[in-house]
């Protein structure tokens, strides 16, 4: 048919009323098996589908979740990470007959806005939400909404966060409610941040700096201060070990690197919070010839295709990104079937060592 099939043709088709219809399709008495049989047999030719809206407004679920992802548009196109998340998330819900609502907005505020209309109109059962905040408001709004979701990544709910920014801030249970809708899945950063400086540091590495991704992320500053940790019990303050923060992107991600290189005493370590900028940063050094890793050492927080083919191979973490999507969309969807919210961790990240990475020159080192 060149339009979508409705119950009134279903009941031409079968001959019977479009009331007998309804019954047969929404599994409610009033028909016979047989005539509830060729119901369903005719609507399964015709290609018929419930109406998701319809289905919604009627208190039915929708059959569809939500992502929504706040972050500068123009980091999206190159970094694997959201795609590899995004398979991952899509290979458990096309098992389980659910869609999947994505959009792209500039700020945590207009993603606010998105979660409120979305649960207004009743568009989906449950969300996603990633890259948990500092002072994230959007566990307390979604507990206010009662609005299921997960957070993927670790975040404190209890402190991070803010009910001033939640939808009604006059009401102090918001924190409590978030607490018992949102579920998390748990990526272990403070551990692979302690792999990576144990590697580099056995190697005999002393000045070491991170480039990080995007200031105000939880897992940001969880890297951030674990290194910072991690320094300090081994003796090196933070004229040793440091981290700058970039948008992830291979443009700040050079540029971040170009400055680094450019300080009377240049670090002989880089750590970058993704693929994306450690081969951007292996250009640069390729531009000031400054050889890796003879004298200068790199790490990509990220395992991808772009590692394992630039040259020299960099030294990567290997984390089953994908993985972390299916175990997030699968908490939601247990979840939405009536289990309480959980916290589960993903499986740990391992280093993978590469020619990118080997002890320092002797004369880069004090």
């Amino acid at each position: 048919m060149a339009r979508r099939p409705t119950i009134k043709d279903i009941a031409r088709r079968a001959g019977v009323s479009e009331s007998a219809v309804s019954f047969a399709l929404n599994g409610r008495p009033g028909v016979s098996d047989a005539t509830r049989a060729r119901i369903r047999s005719v609507a399964e030719e015709l290609g018929w589908q419930p109406n998701s809206a319809a289905r919604a407004l009627s208190g039915e679920r929708s059959g569809a979740v939500g992502l929504v992802l706040a972050r500068p548009a123009h980091t999206l196109g190159v970094e694997s990470f959201f795609l590899q998340l995004v398979s991952g998330i899509q290979e458990v819900l096309s098992a389980a007959r659910t869609a999947l609502l994505f959009q792209v907005v500039e700020d945590i505020d207009a993603e606010c806005a998105v979660y409120r209309r979305w649960w207004a109109e009743r568009r989906v059962d449950g969300v996603l939400v990633v890259d948990p905040r500092i002072h994230d408001p959007r566990p307390a709004l979604l507990g206010e909404l009662a609005l299921p979701a997960v957070m993927v990544g670790e975040g404190d709910l209890s402190r991070a966060a803010d009910p001033s920014r939640a939808a009604d801030p006059s009401r102090p249970e918001a924190l409590s409610r978030a607490e018992t809708v949102v579920s998390s899945v748990r990526a272990d950063d403070a551990g692979a941040m302690t792999r990576i400086l144990d590697h580099l540091h056995g190697l005999g590495h002393r000045r070491i700096v991170h480039v990080a991704g995007l200031p105000g992320l939880a897992h940001t500053a969880r890297r951030i201060e674990a290194l910072r940790t991690e320094a300090a019990r081994r003796g090196l303050g933070p004229d040793r070990v440091r981290s700058v923060v970039t948008d992830y992107s291979d443009a700040e991600g050079a540029a971040a690197t170009r400055r680094l290189l450019a300080e009377p005493e240049p670090p002989t370590a880089l750590v970058y919070d993704n693929d994306v900028m450690a081969v951007a940063g292996i250009a640069v050094a390729a531009e000031l010839g400054i050889p890796v890793p003879g004298r200068l050492s790199m790490v990509a927080w990220d395992d991808s295709a772009l590692c394992r083919v630039t040259h020299p191979r960099l030294t990567a973490l290997v984390r089953d990104t994908a993985g972390f999507g299916r175990l997030a969309a699968e908490e939601l969807l247990a979840v939405l079937a009536g289990r309480p919210p959980a916290v589960r961790t993903s499986e740990q990240p391992r280093l993978e060592p590469r020619e990118s990475t080997a002890p320092p020159a002797a004369h880069t080192e004090s």
